[in-house]
């Protein structure tokens, strides 16, 4: 064997000479949760879901962090979910909502490989669902007799109800509708995926008195538009000329129904009770579920279920119908 140069060997004694402490290792190393969240909102909004559904994850998610002080995606167990809960000095349906949007977000950290198993499926909440009336020909035509029709604002009103009573579309979607989506000659709605939640385009027709109202209000538009000097090509316009709705929570239409509620006593008149309405009289004229459910552009049966959710009276009748 080859003997060791002496060069190579450091006589000199450097002990101490860059002595300090050790730096100590991280007690955990993990996906800290704003980082996750931030990536999931990102894949969330390039496959285009709304912003109120992005909003509602960021809520909850840093609503989580709050009450339990957890930092990293590998620390959140069955059991801090449990103490998030217990935090809440809320409705157990409340609950029970904010439950649902933590565990879709803990479903898109499985996807992505951040978390191994699923854990949370077992963690449930017992909550009755409250049963939504929707809307009826009889509350429809109450209103529609109050409005006065040679005034645009109400005329407006008369067209946005008609319109979600009779193809359920959400009032979202209302806002962004324009006046190529009418097709007045087949009366139909020819409305394409980019303005639907489900990005499903759809036919939806309608009876000749919405046609009239249509042609109506189209006509209106063209004069406020020309007056306010404003180009857009909005079906439903404010008296400025701009569009109905500047954000999900900030729509014209919505403020007006319930300022009808509150100054007419009226009952089942906004924007979820005209679609659980229309849902309603599809399934009372023999539609079935598959139908209503592609009418309304729902992702799956089990929420077309919750729109035309019996109440106990209706169901006894339906089953006296069977003996």
């Amino acid at each position: 064997m080859a003997k060791k140069k002496a060069s190579l060997t450091v006589e000199t004694d450097l002990t101490g000479l860059f002595s300090q402490k050790k730096p100590r290792k991280r007690s955990f190393v993990g996906i800290p949760i704003d980082k996750a969240l931030a990536t999931v909102l990102r894949q969330m909004k390039a496959v285009g879901l709304r912003q109120r559904t992005l909003t509602d994850y960021e809520t909850h998610v840093n609503h989580f962090c709050r009450i339990t002080k957890v930092i990293y995606i590998e620390e959140i167990t069955a059991e801090s979910i449990f103490e998030w809960l217990s935090s809440m000095n809320v409705s157990n349906q409340t609950k029970l909502i904010r439950l649902k949007c933590f565990k879709a977000f803990l479903g898109r950290c499985f996807n992505n490989g951040w978390i191994e198993t699923k854990f949370w499926i077992d963690i449930k909440i017992k909550a009755d669902r409250p049963v939504k009336e929707g809307a009826t020909d009889r509350d429809i035509n109450v209103l529609l007799s109050i409005l006065d029709l040679t005034n645009f604002i109400e005329l407006r009103d008369a067209t946005a109800v008609c319109c979600m009573y009779q193809t359920g579309i959400r009032v979202g979607t209302l806002a962004q509708l324009e006046t190529k989506h009418v097709d007045l000659e087949n009366n139909l709605l020819k409305i394409d995926g980019g303005i639907l939640k489900n990005h499903e385009s759809i036919y939806l027709p309608f009876d000749n008195v919405l046609s009239r109202l249509f042609q109506a209000l189209i006509k209106q538009n063209d004069l406020i538009r020309k007056d306010r000097r404003v180009k857009n090509n909005f079906l439903f316009l404010t008296i400025h000329g701009g569009q109905v709705a500047s954000s999900p929570t900030n729509n014209n239409i919505t403020k007006r129904l319930s300022m009808y509620v509150k100054e007419y006593g009226l009952k089942n008149i906004n924007a979820h009770a005209l679609r659980r309405g229309f849902a309603k009289k599809l399934l009372n004229k023999g539609a079935n579920i598959g139908l209503i459910s592609k009418a309304l552009g729902h992702s799956n049966l089990d929420v077309t279920t919750r729109y035309i959710h019996l109440d106990k009276e209706e169901v006894v009748q339906e089953l006296r119908n069977y003996l």
